[in-house]
């Protein structure tokens, strides 16, 4: 039996968020919808965060997905911008979390190699490589935080549907950590 899943993908920002959903059964994924959460002309850093959270709380209620996959921070030559990530990311996790939707997170770079088979892949060429695995034209989103939440949600669909290509590439994520590492987690 092929059980159908909503997934909805998240790039967190405090400037823009993206969001997007797909619906999947057994190895299939299409498309259902995306967009962007604009902030850059709120300044209050307070407000950004309760808009991301009010954004991500309709969205979960609209489209009632059964998880949300979520790019996780990377860290890059300014602290305070993985900061501000973590705390987009955390705005979001917590409206979805409220609704009893599992969390799950991936590195921008696994997303990429999901999607295109190069983690190193520009926005532009995960673009297109949804455009052609979904069937839908994505321009029409403005920016491409859009497609790479779509990226996201479809890199869980991925991993859903063959676990054992993430175990393959060496890393477990925490539940791996914390059982081999049972003494540093107190």
């Amino acid at each position: 039996m092929n059980e159908q899943k909503t997934i909805l993908g998240i790039d967190p920002g405090t400037n823009l968020l993206g969001f997007g959903v797909i619906r999947t059964s057994g190895k299939s994924a299409s498309f259902v919808d995306m967009g962007i959460l604009d902030l850059r002309k709120d300044k209050d850093n307070l407000q950004k965060l309760k808009a991301i959270y009010d954004c991500i709380s309709e969205v979960c209620k609209t489209y009632r997905p059964d998880c949300l996959a979520i790019e996780s921070p990377f860290y890059g030559k300014n602290a305070q911008v993985i900061l501000k990530l973590g705390r987009a990311q955390g705005a979001a996790m917590i409206a979805a979390m409220e609704f009893g939707i599992p969390v799950f997170e991936y590195a921008p770079r696994k997303a990429k190699m999901a999607i295109v088979g190069n983690g190193a892949a520009s926005k532009d060429q995960v673009a297109v490589m949804l455009e052609k695995t979904l069937g839908v034209k994505l321009e029409e989103a403005g920016h491409l935080d859009a497609t790479d939440a779509l990226a996201i949600a479809l890199c869980h669909h991925y991993e859903t549907i063959n676990p054992v290509a993430g175990a393959a590439s060496g890393k477990g994520g925490w539940e791996k950590f914390i059982k081999d590492n049972p003494g540093r987690v107190k």
